[in-house]
């Protein structure tokens, strides 16, 4: 199965944006098109500290959207559950202008909701999969293999013998963009921080190929983009506006193409996620 975009009936959680507003109709405009929309919650909208609160079942992408929309820029701050220290965020990238951003909530003890959006993938699907190493010195090959605890074969994320890091296919649309949102009952963000993540080239046959590495990688080719897993913002955890890193503004760093950021910690956004 794909990884597919969010949206009504999935599993529910709350979204922090920064949002730039600077007046009343900000906020009116901010209420007027988040009123009604199925899957999302307005929860709150304060204009003196620029943020926006949602309960949703869609991927923050699309929440993204529909708060630009009103013409002002947003900003994702933090993802929020019950469950504490749950949230973690992977900047991946590859050769020439992949990259993207994938971020992982405990939204129960049960599921980890995985939510991410990478640009300049070839189109057509992709295994995505958390290997048992963070570790990019020697690009994505040095990320170990598919993080495995329990001694698995390699299946798919609904199969009951799977690695726990096998997620299945996301799918690239033609402009090179995939956007996914998957909801998982084996990863928990607690034993994946500090690992990575990795996309591949090809199709994960989800071990159902007769391919020899079918069992073992899924045949889904070679790493194509790959990035650390690390711990992330919850909700009202990140109060930053100023970047410590290069001293931007919030704003302004929304403009900057991430593959262009050059910032020595290895995590270009971590200030803001």
């Amino acid at each position: 199965m794909a990884g597919a975009p969010g949206g009504e009936g999935g599993v529910a959680c709350k979204l922090e944006f920064a949002v730039q507003m600077t007046c009343q109709n900000c906020v009116e405009a901010v209420q007027k098109t988040l009123k009604g929309v199925p899957g999302l919650q307005l929860l709150d909208v304060q204009l003196d500290s620029q943020t926006v609160l949602v309960e949703t079942s869609l991927g923050t992408e699309e929440v993204q959207n529909l708060l630009e929309k009103t013409g002002r820029k947003a900003v994702l701050k933090g993802m929020g559950s019950t469950v504490p220290g749950s949230a973690a965020v992977a900047m991946v990238s590859g050769p020439g202008l992949i990259q993207g951003v994938v971020r992982f909530l405990q939204v129960s003890p049960e599921k980890c909701l995985v939510d991410g959006t990478v640009d300049g993938l070839e189109p057509g699907l992709h295994g995505l999969h958390v290997h048992e190493f963070g570790d990019i010195s020697g690009g994505c090959n040095s990320c170990g293999d598919h993080f495995n605890p329990d001694g698995e074969c390699h299946g798919g994320p609904q199969d009951e013998h799977r690695h726990t890091g096998d997620l299945g296919n996301i799918v690239a649309a033609a402009d090179g963009r995939a956007s996914f949102r998957i909801e998982d009952g084996r990863l928990k963000v607690q034993d994946i921080i500090g690992r990575s993540l990795v996309i591949d080239a090809g199709e994960d046959d989800l071990g159902r190929g007769c391919h020899p590495l079918s069992k073992v990688t899924g045949n889904s080719g070679d790493r194509v983009a790959c990035g650390i897993i690390a711990r992330s913002s919850g909700l009202f955890q990140n109060p930053k506006k100023i970047c410590t890193c290069d001293g931007v503004t919030l704003w302004e760093e929304r403009e900057r193409p991430m593959a262009r950021l050059g910032k020595k910690t290895g995590n270009p956004l971590a200030p803001h996620l």
